[in-house]
């Protein structure tokens, strides 16, 4: 099938749900499809909600060391050499109002910070830190637990605030009103989990700041994803791409629906110019 889109310099993909299937694996297909974009030259990056230190794995799995857009566009960061080339920051201030609000309208609901260092296994910044009452989302490690003002006591690239028993896009429609424009807030996953962080600061915001130091037009772009973090990203790009699996407003916002992360969909767009 040929693309009636023009031949992109830049290629961006989320990662979980989108370029590695539901065992955190990216298959043969995938890695040679990707492997085609280097090899003609263009720029192939990550795009995720992942802190800087969950790269690593999907460093390996690839065989290549990408540019990532970590964090929800918060963090540009360098895997090949383990640098963070830049970082967008809540302040304490505007991170203790959000606990306030959260907790508010929220009442029993756990908070986290994600913070960043020079690099992504900087050992002198705690980078994960949560209350005592935050239940992980998905298996964490790397967890420190503080009292509830170590939480705000320091600036961090997100605020997570879980509610386990709450749909995702119920507190969003619950927060957003009062959080106006003072913090971005998405989420990742419909399981009680939202992400604030700087106002403007996204996956498009975090790719509009690599295209520019690669020297590519935003129409120059293809971007893979599947969940509300990544519309802002899919609408920016010339070229957005839905998964299979994607959430409905990622479908509503993207030019195109491609086949699952479990079928090999990234692979299936990326063929149409490289094969």
């Amino acid at each position: 099938m040929t693309s009636t889109h023009p031949k992109p310099k830049l290629v961006a993909t989320d990662v979980d749900g989108t370029l590695i299937d539901d065992a955190d694996r990216i298959s043969p297909r995938t890695k040679a499809a990707v492997g085609a974009v280097l090899a003609d030259g263009a720029t192939f990056v990550l795009a995720t909600g992942r802190p800087p230190r969950w790269i690593d794995p999907v460093v390996s799995e690839l065989g290549y060391a990408p540019l990532a857009i970590c964090g929800n566009g918060a963090v540009v960061y360098d895997s090949a050499t383990d640098r963070v080339l830049a970082s967008h920051t809540l302040d304490t201030e505007t991170l203790g109002w959000l606990a306030e609000i959260a907790e508010r309208v929220l009442p029993g609901c756990g908070l986290a910070a994600e913070r960043v260092g020079v690099s992504a296994h900087d050992a002198a910044t705690p980078q994960f830190v949560s209350s005592p009452t935050y239940e992980h989302a998905w298996l964490n490690p790397d967890d420190t637990v503080v009292s509830y003002a170590e939480v705000i006591d320091a600036p961090a690239i997100k605020m997570l605030i879980r509610f386990s028993t709450a749909r995702s896009s119920e507190m969003r429609a619950a927060l957003a009103p009062l959080i106006g424009d003072r913090a971005e807030i998405t989420y990742s996953t419909e399981h009680g989990l939202i992400e604030l962080a700087v106002p403007g600061v996204t996956k498009a915001s975090g790719l509009a700041e690599v295209a520019r130091r690669m020297s590519v037009r935003e129409d120059e772009i293809v971007a893979f994803g599947d969940m509300p973090n990544d519309v802002p990203m899919l609408t920016m790009a010339g070229h957005g791409v839905a998964m299979g699996n994607a959430h409905p407003e990622a479908r509503a916002a993207a030019d195109e629906v491609t086949g699952t992360n479990v079928d090999d969909g990234v692979a299936m767009v990326l063929e149409r110019w490289w094969t």
